[in-house]
């Protein structure tokens, strides 16, 4: 089937997070999701959006190497704070005047939302100079005088901050430490995209600035459509803001994890005190060296699937997927199979049962593990029931409309009430019923033992809890399983969040409960990856704490990766990856860790993306890349993002510039070899 908001009083708008959707409901952003600040009566004028904490100021080439200096101050250079409550009836102007940096702008508004101050609106480098913020107390209303001198010493101090090294250099070299602090960060093409992101935020918020002064300048004799066009672009410049600020951020993220491993030094550690390795172990997993081939599309049914797949299986064992997904084998009122009626019929559209089997034994006879598409959330009835509802099913499983959960009142259900998302074209099964719980546990210990099917993926599992899916796992023993928890991520008017945090922990919550029996379609990274290439902005590729993003970064071995599905592309077209980027995105799954998946589209309805993901899944599976790997980022900005795999394999994607070598990437090999490239993309090997 197939947020960030700012934490600031001030903040333009906090996203809500539309529930996710199945193949029907595309998880698109949607203005709806847009809900704007309060606004003072007599002005139309929104605050700005701030990060949650303030961004260092942005260093140029010539700041690195004043970092080796001891840093200084010119007194009659330094900062001044001015209050003022005559000059706004209502309100505090707050001028701050003298030296500020780049990041002046957030640490103020740090400043004044920790004291409880609302900014109302903002005119940064006017009048005179000065940075001008029209403030009110939370409650509304101007900030009393005897308020003042604690915010003025808090506004200060922050402004006072200098991002330079205050260590003296020693005989005009840097100590050590210092010395390859910077040979970590110190890079032109790193201060050029330090630079470039800096000059992005400076302009954004420039044009934001203006928007503000138009509204105001407006006054109340505006017209509503012309209110409305002007709240349009402020929401515009707004999410610009914003994204320009995350980028900033993801870029000095990066900075300091290189940082952070340059100044890490060699310690020695007795063996008998090393934490012992631990395998992944558990069906989710399976055995961590997993590649999956999405055997199918949206339109897989109008042929005979099972035989076709059958005479593709060899070949696709010999590329080197260790495992395919076929889709749901039962008999369907629709002709996917995403609307099952007889569980136990397995004469689909995808062929007859026999050529099922068939299919299944060729597979296995090739080495490859055979994944079933399991859709137990619902289930279409046979018959009409007494009350002229469809709630009577036929075939082995004859339930009535106990089976069937309370929230269906269209299916007439008499189950229990769930407590997880509606499907609400299909009778929702209640999987507390009992027999509904065995029926259902019969059915898989049928697929897997008799049939001969391996693995589950779990269809639409938003709609019951991930305690039964440890229930079947247990029950049934698959050698994979994993579940489609498709969730929206969240947007900004329109715009895809850079913090997407909130979203992945859902799904890992899911994974959680099911006791990590099951892992997760990673639908965070999908949203992510493909914003990153289409927008040119792979500084989404690294979280704030320096780690990849979605599921991948926080519980790998329960992340399958994937660009595309029979949901969100195919013929449904419901949420695609672009496809002239699908060689980048494939560079980036089939390199990192987690489990990668490939979609059937992408790899036979394209000769040169075949050949890409073909040599790709060779790397992969020679450098032993599996779904614990590590990962350290190297470069996250606009147009780049670089990494390190396990110390042996560099990778790169993005038109940005970047090789190991040029950028003396030491992992203690001889040299750095190009394995492959392509499109925005290359990949190389670490020459020991």
């Amino acid at each position: 089937m197939g947020a960030g908001g700012y934490g600031l009083a001030m903040s333009l708008a906090t996203p809500s997070i539309a529930p996710g959707a199945r193949a029907a409901l595309r998880p698109a952003p949607q203005r709806a999701l847009w809900r704007p600040a309060p606004r003072c009566p007599r002005a139309r004028s929104s605050p700005l959006p701030f990060p949650p904490r303030p961004l260092p100021r942005p260093a140029h080439a010539s700041a690195v190497e004043s970092m080796l200096a001891t840093a200084s101050m010119d007194e009659g250079e330094g900062p001044s704070v001015d209050l003022d409550n005559e000059a706004a009836p209502g309100q505090t102007v707050l001028r701050v005047t003298g030296r500020r940096d780049a990041a002046s702008l957030a640490r103020v508004a740090q400043v004044l939302a920790d004291q409880g101050m609302s900014i109302r609106s903002a005119a940064i480098g006017s009048q005179g100079g000065g940075d001008v913020y029209h403030l009110t107390t939370r409650a509304g209303g101007a900030v009393a005088a005897d308020a003042w001198p604690p915010l003025r010493d808090a506004l200060l101090r922050v402004l006072l901050h200098t991002t330079r090294s205050s260590k003296p250099s020693i005989h005009g070299a840097a100590v050590d430490v210092d010395a390859r602090a910077l040979k970590a960060v110190a890079s032109e093409a790193d201060a050029a995209a330090l630079e470039s992101a800096a000059r992005e935020m400076a302009a954004a918020a420039e044009a934001l600035v203006g928007v503000e002064r138009e509204i105001i300048a407006a006054g109340d004799e505006v017209s509503t459509n012309d209110l409305l066009a002007k709240q349009s672009q402020r929401y515009e410049a707004s999410a610009l803001l914003e994204r320009r600020m995350a980028a900033m951020e993801a870029i000095l993220t990066s900075r300091r994890e290189l940082l952070e491993r340059a100044l890490q030094s060699s310690v020695a550690v007795p063996d008998f005190v090393k934490p012992q390795t631990v395998q992944t172990t558990g069906p989710a997993a399976g055995n961590g060296y997993e590649i999956i081939l999405q055997a199918f599309n949206w339109e897989s049914c109008k042929e005979a699937w099972w035989k076709k797949m059958a005479a593709l299986a060899p070949r696709a064992a010999e590329v080197g997927f260790t495992s395919v997904w076929l889709p749901p084998p039962s008999d369907a009122v629709s002709p996917q199979g995403y609307l099952p009626r007889d569980l136990y019929d397995l004469n689909s559209k995808y062929g007859s049962e026999a050529e099922l089997r068939d299919c299944i034994a060729v597979a296995h006879e090739v080495g490859l593990k055979v994944i079933a598409d399991i859709v137990i959330n619902h289930r279409c009835a046979h018959y009409q029931g007494d009350d002229g509802k469809w709630n009577k099913f036929g075939g082995r499983l004859a339930w009535d409309r106990t089976a069937i959960c309370s929230n269906n009142p269209a299916y007439g259900g008499k189950g229990a009430w769930k407590k997880t998302d509606d499907y609400p074209a299909a009778p929702n099964l209640d999987h507390t019923n009992e027999r509904v719980h065995k029926g259902l546990i019969e059915w898989m210990n049928y697929l897997r033992n008799s049939i001969g099917f391996d693995g589950w993926r779990f269809d639409y599992v938003k709609g019951y809890e991930g305690r039964f899916v440890r229930d079947y796992v247990d029950a049934t023993v698959p050698q994979m399983a994993f579940g489609e928890y498709w969730d929206t991520c969240s947007y900004t008017d329109g715009v895809l969040n850079y913090n997407q945090d909130a979203h992945r922990q859902r799904t890992v919550d899911w994974c959680d409960a099911t006791g990590a029996t099951a892992a997760a379609f990673d639908f965070t990274l999908k949203g992510i990856l493909q914003e990153a290439v289409t927008r040119r902005e792979y500084w989404r590729l690294i979280d704030s704490r320096g780690r990849p993003p979605g599921v991948l970064g926080i519980w790998p071995s329960r992340a399958i990766t994937f660009l595309e599905n029979h949901d969100t592309g195919s013929t449904l077209q419901h949420w695609p990856f672009p496809w002239e980027h699908a060689a980048q995105g494939y560079a980036y799954l089939l390199t990192h860790c987690g489990t990668p998946c490939v979609f059937y589209d992408h790899m036979y309805y394209d000769v040169e993306l075949r050949e890409h993901i073909t040599k790709l899944i060779a790397i992969r599976k020679r450098f032993r890349i599996n779904n614990k790997s590590e990962v350290k980022i190297h470069k996250a900005y606009g147009d780049l993002y670089s990494a390190i795999i396990d110390k042996k394999v560099a990778m790169k994607i993005g038109p940005g510039d970047w090789s190991p070598t040029s950028d003396k990437v030491d992992v203690g090999q001889k040299e750095w070899k190009l394995l492959h490239s392509g499109p925005n993309f290359a990949v190389w090997e670490a020459v020991l």
